[in-house]
């Protein structure tokens, strides 16, 4: 099945769902239906939330699994939080500062692209 769309691919605008319909007996539904947070994660960030789960929480897994170093595990994962609303004010370090981001490149646990989009969303 063909993810749903975010926005509108005319102007940008948010998209509400209208219409839901049933395979199996044809019922139609019609009405304004609010979305899912957890629908708007893009892949990487979906795989990142599986890991964790399945892990039962544990970022030293998410390390292995992405291939990065503990602080990038954390920082990816708080940006994460960060997207669904999650975050909370007394974040306890979890995000890298530029200067770790940078660091982690020129030690080579970080891709290049990776630290893009960590400095990106700073």
């Amino acid at each position: 099945m063909t993810r749903t769309p975010e926005a509108c691919p005319v102007c940008g605008g948010e998209l509400v769902s209208t219409r839901l319909s049933c395979h199996t007996c044809g019922t139609h539904v019609v009405g304004e239906f609010g979305g899912c947070r957890y629908c708007s994660l893009d892949e990487a960030d979906g795989e990142l939330l599986s890991v964790f789960l399945a892990s039962r929480g544990n970022l030293k897994e998410i390390e292995k699994h992405l291939g990065v170093s503990y602080p990038t595990a954390r920082s990816r994962f708080a940006a994460l939080l960060h997207k669904l609303g999650l975050a909370g004010e007394s974040e306890d370090g979890g995000t890298l500062t530029q200067e770790q981001v940078l660091r982690e490149v020129a030690a080579g646990a970080l891709a290049p692209g990776e630290a893009a989009e960590l400095l990106a969303a700073m």
